[in-house]
């Protein structure tokens, strides 16, 4: 069973095409800074195959130009793995928010579609783009081609009321399931089985706190198995800043700036998902290897917005470590948790009172992709920098719910 997964960032569209008898990958790759501005010899196209990587750089407005391209990759370019889509079995789309409905995976039907494209206030950088890529697909395979949907929210399902309640009038939770719902769980899922599986033990006697870094970012606590909090909430714009998102602020400085500017509900919106976070204070852009070479020459704005990036940080593990009263590991993943090496150390600059310290000469030769602790196995608290698959956990769901429909 070939299953091709398509994972819609915010900005990115991840592809991979897996050969599900043995999980073997037939190539994979990424699209990169979608609708975003190419700077010169900036290969944001890479395609991956049979050992070999292709680049280029390609300016692509939408998700759905994204995906065309991919599609000519897989079975029209001349590295094609495939000859038509016609040998794809099932497509597996990661998708953001789920809400209240989906706590597991399903096939997708129009109602499953009409839900999470209602759903798109609680994810507006996401569920646009997901439901863009499973049109995309739905026009080139047709509708005999079973697609499904892995949602984010399902692993955080666990969390108790505790942790996902807001102090607003109750009424708003029963009218509107105004509530945390949490986002990246395929990856922090994943890279807590990982890390379980790479200290010898079994989930259920770890704690764990996983830092999801990218241009959208989140940090999760992980106990016996089961998320008891994460940092995002009824949508991806809470937790700390982000590429272009603020983060969680004061609420005065909404309605403040509201009133102030004359801003409609929407507007206001724009500006806290598209014109905040690590952007706005930077004045540089929202990708963070932007911000490293600004920050290298001196760039004040830049070093003030890792700065302020890597503090937030630190302030949810010490909350976290605190809501299951101590920690096992701390996991850092996604594009920048891999690759963010001043990142890493200046968050864990803060973890001192954990009996934290991180081998700086291992954390400065990481790349992403690869695996590597940044303590030794005996400290009380080890820190990996671990690459998450969340292609794998999504193509699993895949191939299971495509093999139930022929049973």
């Amino acid at each position: 069973m070939k299953i091709l997964v398509i994972n819609c960032g915010s900005s990115s569209l991840k592809y991979q095409l897996m050969d599900m008898e043995d999980e073997s990958v037939l190539c994979k790759g990424v699209i990169e800074r979608i609708g975003l501005k190419i700077l010169g010899g900036e290969e944001n196209v890479i395609l991956k195959v049979n050992g070999e990587k292709i680049a280029y750089d390609k300016e692509l407005l939408t998700h759905t130009d994204a995906f065309n391209e991919v599609k000519y990759l897989i079975s029209e370019s001349e590295y094609k793995v495939v000859d038509s889509f016609d040998e794809i079995d099932a497509i597996g789309h990661r998708i953001v928010q789920g809400g209240p409905y989906y706590k597991h995976s399903v096939l997708v039907d129009s109602k499953v579609e009409k839900d999470i494209e209602d759903l798109s206030p609680l994810a507006p950088l996401h569920n646009p783009a997901h439901i863009q890529g499973y049109r995309a697909c739905l026009n080139v395979v047709g509708p005999d081609v079973p697609q499904v949907f892995v949602f984010d929210t399902a692993f955080h399902s666990t969390m108790p009321p505790k942790a996902y309640m807001f102090a607003v009038p109750y009424e708003y939770y029963e009218k509107y399931k105004v509530r945390r719902y949490g986002a990246h769980g395929t990856s922090h899922k994943y890279v807590s089985l990982r890390v379980a599986e790479k200290m010898g033990k079994s989930p259920k006697d770890l704690k764990v706190i996983t830092c999801h870094l990218g241009n959208g970012s989140s940090v999760t606590a992980v106990q016996n198995g089961e998320v008891v909090d994460t940092s995002m909430g009824l949508t991806p714009l809470d937790g700390f800043m982000m590429g272009t998102r603020s983060g969680g602020i004061d609420p005065s400085v909404v309605t403040f700036i509201m009133d102030k500017e004359n801003l409609t509900p929407k507007e206001m919106d724009t500006i806290l998902n598209k014109k905040s976070g690590v952007m706005a204070i930077s004045g540089v852009s929202s990708d963070d290897r932007d911000i490293c070479a600004a920050q290298a020459e001196g760039n004040e704005r830049a070093i003030l917005a890792h700065e302020m990036q890597a503090y937030q940080i630190a302030k949810f593990i010490g909350a976290y470590t605190a809501a299951m009263n101590g920690v096992d590991a701390i996991v850092f993943t996604g594009g920048i948790g891999e690759n963010g090496a001043w990142l890493r150390s200046k968050i864990c600059s803060y973890l001192g009172y954990l009996g934290v310290k991180i081998d700086e000469e291992v954390n400065k030769v990481t790349v992403k992709g690869a695996e590597a602790e940044l303590t030794k196995p005996e400290d009380k608290v080890r820190v990996f920098i671990l690459a998450t698959d969340e292609e794998l956990m999504i193509a699993r769901d895949t191939k299971e719910i495509a093999e139930s429909l022929k049973k």
